[in-house]
């Protein structure tokens, strides 16, 4: 009698029970670390800072220099109006770029690498946005050097400065999850951008950034009245030239959170679905 020696059958590979988890404390490390990796890359490509650079000084320069003599009857007594509103607009325009910098991420197929790493799904995300916000602080310190530079004297002192600055770096931050959105939703960065800027250059423009509502039409004046960039640059304009914390810097901060609320999960979800 013989026996036959057969070679042992391999295992069938089973699917996996359950993907694994990321515990809250890992979700915050991987942010903080794709947040490194978005300085990095400003840091290896310095002309994605040119928007948040040149932008307040030829801004502030061009406005002040042009419209301060006939707006405040001299440069001077124009700098607390002006440096708070090219402030605000530069920031937010800003933003813009974290959608087009992620739809570009996701048309390069960055994002499907990142899949195959035992990361938080949504870290590449976060940490993109986390990332701006150097970008953020950037923009509002030249924006407050050129306005020194030309003669600025805010009253708020330091305290109403920083706050002034925080309050719009958080306004940014919250904003820019509108923008992520589009760029996980839309099929091409151009597209992301010119959309963006289509959407958010008429409410910068069509606000208190650069002149008196007064001066308006009573039907424009309603529309000022209740744009939140009008809010925002005069919270930014009360904390920074009095040191006043007012009914403004509250709505802006109630607007910035309802934003978050409603975008970033609806963002986060996007995302998943297209990654």
């Amino acid at each position: 009698m013989t026996t036959t020696l057969t070679k042992p059958r391999s295992p069938i590979a089973q699917p996996d029970a359950a993907p694994r988890r990321i515990s809250l404390q890992q979700s915050f490390a991987n942010t903080f670390t794709m947040a490194y990796r978005g300085i990095l890359k400003i840091k290896h490509n310095p002309e994605q800072l040119f928007d948040v650079v040149i932008q307040p000084i030829i801004f502030t320069l061009m406005f002040t220099y042009i419209f301060g003599g006939a707006l405040a009857g001299d440069v001077t007594a124009y700098l607390p109006t002006i440096i708070p509103g090219i402030l605000v607009q530069t920031v937010i325009t800003g933003s813009i770029v974290t959608g087009t910098q992620l739809r570009e991420d996701m048309d390069k197929g960055v994002f499907d690498r990142f899949k195959s790493l035992p990361i938080a799904r949504i870290a590449p995300l976060s940490g993109a946005l986390l990332a701006d916000v150097v970008r953020y602080g950037i923009a509002t310190t030249i924006t407050f050097i050129v306005g020194f530079a030309m003669g600025y004297r805010p009253a708020g002192g330091v305290v109403g400065i920083l706050s002034a600055a925080i309050l719009v770096m958080v306004c940014a931050f919250s904003i820019s999850w509108i923008f992520a959105l589009m760029g996980v939703m839309m099929n091409k960065a151009s597209t992301v951008q010119g959309v963006s800027m289509l959407v958010l250059f008429p409410l910068t423009f069509l606000s208190n950034a650069f002149v008196d509502p007064a001066t308006m039409p009573s039907w424009l004046q309603k529309f000022v009245n209740v744009n939140p960039v009008s809010h925002l640059v005069t919270a930014v304009r009360e904390l920074a030239n009095d040191g006043h914390f007012g009914i403004h810097v509250v709505w802006s901060l109630v607007g910035a959170a309802v934003i978050v609320a409603v975008m970033a999960p609806l963002t986060v979800r996007m995302y998943m679905r297209k990654t």
